[in-house]
């Protein structure tokens, strides 16, 4: 054996550049971008809602000399929110800061860690909230519904797609803005003969969530590239896309506002002030009794169907 030894003459020591972390970007969660965000002074109250069908009809009548007009009237309802608490916290002891290489940059990374936990969570809320079946006026599941798109001897997806804008329309006056797609789903679109032969004389050539957008003649596609892991700690990891292999067609104004429809809003309350530009709340407290700093990560808000009849939910979309 040759002497000395390669351990002998270095001692392996973490690099100084590069660590290598996963983290997801906030871009890629989608629950703080699909609905607008109402900002609310407390925890929990009503809003008024209105009956449409007294707004899509006629009660005006022919008028004879010296008679009154027709009478006619609509209602007026409420409904209610509650925002939730939801809270997380990541511990910094004292003696694991003291002896942390260079490199680790505990507090960073807790803060860091702490948000994506409520990232997370709050895209877990939205999936529960918005992407089921049953919550919208309309679902459609594919197999039963609708054929899967992946099948593309026998699938119209753009034929599916169209029908649930024309329904939204007949139903409500009003034309969906956005459409949300799994990434599984959106991955088997790209490929379907109906898109390609579309485009196909466009500059671009393939499809672009701009040019789905164009076709369907709505404002926005949005790809929810957020995923999850479904495993407990101390088992095997599972990684799966939060939004599965669905579709939503939906209405959403700019912003939200008096006498404003929307198929859900997401009510913010701003009473738990200190939140950041997503709606978190960071803080970072001493915790002497254990001799640690806490990192707080915390946000109150509830997300709302207000109006099921603007969205049309796409089940099962591809096998």
């Amino acid at each position: 054996m040759p002497q000395p030894t390669l351990s002998d003459v270095h001692v392996d020591v973490p690099l100084t550049n590069i660590s290598v972390r996963f983290s997801q970007s906030a871009d890629m969660f989608l629950a703080q971008k699909v609905f607008p965000a109402v900002p609310v002074q407390h925890r929990s109250d009503v809003y008024y809602t209105y009956d449409r069908s007294f707004w899509f009809r006629s009660d005006a009548q022919l008028r004879g000399p010296a008679t009154e007009s027709a009478g006619s009237g609509f209602e007026v309802g409420t409904d209610s929110f509650s925002c939730d608490v939801f809270a997380v916290h990541k511990d910094v002891d004292d003696q694991t800061r003291a002896n942390a290489d260079s490199q680790i940059t505990l507090d960073r990374d807790a803060t860091e860690f702490v948000t994506q936990q409520m990232l997370q969570r709050r895209e877990q809320q939205f999936v529960s909230e918005f992407m089921q079946s049953g919550v919208w006026g309309t679902t459609v599941t594919g197999g039963s519904g609708f054929t899967v798109w992946d099948d593309y001897a026998n699938s119209d997806p753009i034929g599916d797609l169209r029908e649930g804008i024309i329904e939204m329309a007949r139903n409500t006056a009003l034309k969906p803005t956005d459409l949300v797609l799994g990434p599984e789903v959106w991955n088997k679109l790209q490929d379907h003969p109906d898109f390609l032969d579309r485009i196909k004389y466009t500059q671009k050539g393939v499809v672009g969530t701009d040019l789905l957008a164009e076709l369907l003649g709505i404002n926005r596609v949005h790809i929810a590239w957020a995923i999850k892991n479904t495993g407990a700690e101390g088992e095997a990891a599972n990684y799966e896309f939060h939004h599965g292999k669905n579709a939503l067609l939906l209405y959403r104004p700019a912003s939200p506002g008096l006498n404003t429809p929307s198929a859900g809003y997401t009510f913010r309350w701003t009473g738990l002030f200190g939140s950041g530009e997503n709606g978190i709340r960071i803080k970072k407290f001493r915790m002497e009794q254990i001799a640690s700093d806490r990192i707080e990560a915390e946000e109150a808000l509830d997300m709302k169907v207000v109006s099921a009849d603007l969205g049309y939910f796409y089940s099962g979309c591809v096998s």
